[in-house]
């Protein structure tokens, strides 16, 4: 479209006939990304309050059409990418989040720990260097206070206070994990979320208890890294009064990991009777072809 086309669009928003307005509106939002400068600029210029609602209403509902088709990409990609993954649920309430800044605070966390590791450090040991560079270097906690906050399932949130839930705390410390080359892995226990260290994955037929096969032990982002063992999730299941399954215990996909930080999010929002944006998540979550239980940590 000519760029004189789009100004002409972009003017009869103040035409307080609302059936010329869902007409302009509809033109706007199927032009996607291309309108977006114009229309903001036009915004920044105006005085018209009409103009100014209605703006704002299609700049906002392009930048959620553009990241929910981001987010679909994703799913539909063979090796989603579990940061990009949270990124983008990020971005759905934070529409200016550049992905690179992100990466660079994980970078440097990273970073911190690397000069720390080196090749004779047991399974353990490597455990407990990155624990302590995530959270007693940079003081990552879990956030007890407002535990149910939406605030503590959004990646840039949870860099910038350093608190999140078990979820989120999980990501974090996986995307650190995984640039140190460690096999760690997402478990999807409920009520909690949990990683395990990985040292050979493999399908094995032996009748030996399912953590002998492909788990040396597992780690509880949410409680600063602390090792478990299977034992312990066994008391913590019954505690729960929750029937043990077996994908309780072993690794998941990445799939897997964002749809239980969507579920959190949405659970968040009902919580806070912010039922358009529950809503909208609920779009997200619909795109995957395998639902999960509703496991809200």
């Amino acid at each position: 479209m000519k760029d004189s086309e789009k100004r002409a669009l972009i003017t009869l928003l103040e035409d307080p006939d609302w059936t010329v307005y869902q007409a302009v509106k509809t033109k706007l939002i199927d032009l996607g990304e291309e309108i977006l400068p114009d229309l903001r600029r036009a915004w920044e210029e105006s005085k018209n309050d009409i103009f100014l609602e209605r703006s704002i209403v299609i700049i906002s509902d392009v930048q959620f059409q553009q990241t929910f088709n981001a987010f679909k990409t994703w799913v539909e990609s063979d090796e989603p990418n579990l940061f990009e993954g949270a990124f983008l649920i990020a971005k759905y309430n934070f529409p200016d989040l550049d992905f690179d800044e992100l990466m660079q605070k994980v970078d440097k966390i990273k970073r911190d720990a690397w000069l720390q590791m080196n090749d004779n450090l047991t399974p353990l040991e490597q455990i407990r260097v990155l624990n302590h560079i995530i959270f007693n270097i940079h003081k990552f906690t879990r956030n007890n206070i407002d535990f149910y906050s939406p605030k503590n399932s959004y990646l840039n949130l949870v860099l910038e206070t350093k608190k999140g839930n078990p979820v989120s705390l999980a990501i974090l410390y996986l995307a650190v994990g995984v640039k140190l080359g460690l096999p760690i892995y997402g478990v999807n226990l409920p009520k909690n979320f949990i990683l395990a260290y990985v040292e050979d994955l493999y399908n094995s037929n032996l009748e030996t208890d399912i953590e002998d096969k492909i788990v040396s032990f597992y780690i509880n982002p949410y409680n600063n890294g602390a090792v478990l063992t299977k034992r312990e999730i066994d008391y913590f299941l019954r505690q729960q009064k929750i029937k043990p399954l077996d994908y309780f215990y072993v690794p998941c996909d990445n799939h897997t990991i964002i749809q239980r930080m969507l579920l959190n999010l949405i659970f968040a929002y009902e919580r806070q009777e912010e039922f358009s944006k529950a809503e909208e998540l609920r779009k997200f979550l619909a795109l995957f072809k395998k639902q999960l239980p509703d496991f809200t940590v």
